[in-house]
């Protein structure tokens, strides 16, 4: 293998380093879905018009439908122990492959920026509640900054636990994943008995009626919620082989994955959807942000305990899914120079320097708008890589030509670039409108077709970039590299 494209992190995972079990992928599941935003999922979809029933089953149907690329795309991780940039070299060419890698590596540095900052308030909250600290005033806040010194200290001191972790390497993020599912579980079970014992009439939980507006169908309501539902696990379904190299089977990781993401998934949105109905009862409104909820109960030590759960399950969920793509993702830029724990490092600084609370206040529309649209882009690379890697190869790769900058996979691969581009396109007009604020309105730089056609980004861009990417295959002048 080339010294150049490879180092201790990217090569190939041996045999005997292939120790994950089906229990650690659940668990490594468990950790990243058991977050506010999964608890907090159901609130768009009822908000949209749909009943609680018609939300769970909607979330449900979401994993299982992602769950399909996740398995698939893991495949050739366990089968070949390589991570996510180096499987996209098969299909984008050795220097192609920095795009899908650091297309998901961009994204994955603005969420890990935001959910350390969601776990240093969470921190603030816990200092706040036991009398440490007094919450910051106008006075307080540093100009430069935007927060108080005190904000900053305890978004700080989580940001360093996470550089604590991923610097002992990606085993020890294995063994947070682990010892932290058993708790989360038990945290969610803990609010759903909560919610059932704090109201005397438990059928008032289930009495959600349904808000759509009279002339809506309920379809027009449930396909762009199905699709935001897909989205929310795209990023994962590229990069999964980052985790799925380490399975000592494909069973174990297709398992693991059916035990974990689904189930997880629906479970807490239904921990939501019981405790936000409970808060109906008790405080006469609707409080779906759990913060928010912890705050109302008013006992120090349960402030302090809910804090350190959601602190744990922000912990978990950061360090799956938004730091170990990206540090596989600029260690593939330069191996010589950048292993795991550097390129996990340059993901931490990222996350400190583009001051994720602004992002969260100032300009929290467009940048969430600009993370969720990523879908649109992340949507064709699994599909290029899907039909590549099953139908084009049928899972048969050369592990070498991986590593080697002038092999059969070595340069570009034109093929990926084009079908990458124009299974875009359709949903362009649309993200544009969208992150200008204009979608729906007379302003609009493209009309309302291009926004329905967006609402379905996922779903219309990855069949798009599989049939582009197999035509384009069949033509000698784009490189026929599958001898």
């Amino acid at each position: 293998m080339s010294g150049q494209l490879s180092n201790a992190d990217l090569a190939p995972v041996p045999p005997e380093g292939r120790t994950w079990s089906q229990w650690n992928i659940a668990a490594l599941w468990i950790g990243m879905a058991v977050c506010i935003p999964t608890y907090m999922l159901a609130a768009g979809m009822i908000a949209a018009g749909m009943t609680w029933w018609q939300a769970v089953l909607t979330v449900l149907l979401g994993n299982i439908i992602v769950l399909g690329p996740m398995v698939a795309n893991g495949h050739g991780g366990t089968k070949y122990g390589i991570p996510f940039p180096v499987l996209a070299r098969a299909s984008f060419g050795t220097v192609g492959a920095h795009v899908p890698a650091v297309a998901r590596a961009i994204v994955a540095c603005g969420w890990f920026g935001i959910q350390t900052w969601i776990g240093g308030a969470a921190i603030y909250s816990i200092l706040g509640a036991v009398g440490w600290i007094v919450p910051a005033t106008e006075a307080d806040v540093v100009p430069v900054l935007g927060i108080s010194i005190g904000q900053f200290l305890c978004f700080f001191g989580f940001w360093a636990l996470h550089v604590v972790i991923v610097i002992a390497g990606i085993e020890s993020i294995k063994v947070v994943e682990a010892y932290a599912a058993p708790f989360l579980i038990a945290c969610g079970v803990a609010l759903l008995v909560w919610a059932f014992v704090a109201v005397d009439d438990t059928s008032a939980l289930f009495a959600n009626a349904s808000t759509r507006e009279e002339g809506t169908s309920f379809w027009s309501v449930f396909f762009p919620q199905l699709t935001a539902m897909v989205g929310f696990w795209a990023t994962l379904s590229l990069n999964i082989p980052d985790f799925t190299r380490y399975c000592r089977s494909q069973k174990d990781q297709a398992t693991g994955q059916l035990l974990g993401l689904p189930s997880t998934m629906t479970l807490f949105s239904f921990v939501g959807i019981m405790v936000t109905g409970a808060t109906v009862v008790l405080y006469g409104e609707a409080i779906w942000d759990p913060v928010v909820l912890v705050s109302r109960m008013g006992s120090p030590v349960v402030v302090v305990l809910s804090m350190i759960a959601l602190l744990i399950a922000t912990l978990s969920t950061n360090l799956a899914a938004n730091v170990v793509s990206p540090a596989n993702g600029f260690s593939n830029l330069a191996p010589r120079m950048i292993g795991f724990r550097g390129g996990a490092l340059i993901t931490a600084v990222i996350g400190v320097v583009i001051m994720p609370w602004r992002l969260m206040t100032d300009l929290s529309d467009y940048i969430f708008v600009w993370l969720i649209g990523y879908s649109a882009l992340l949507g064709p690379i699994a599909g290029i890589m899907l039909c590549d890697y099953f139908i084009v190869r049928r899972t048969r790769l050369d592990v070498d030509a991986l590593y080697d900058p002038n092999g059969r996979y070595g340069g570009v691969s034109v093929a990926a670039m084009l079908a990458l581009i124009l299974a875009v396109l359709p949903n362009l007009p649309g993200f544009i409108n969208a992150a200008t604020g204009t979608a729906g309105t007379a302003e609009a730089f493209f009309p309302a077709f291009f926004d329905q056609v967006y609402g379905y980004a996922w779903f219309v861009g990855l069949p798009l970039a599989v049939v582009f990417y197999w035509l384009f295959k069949q033509i000698p002048a784009f490189g026929d590299d599958t001898r």
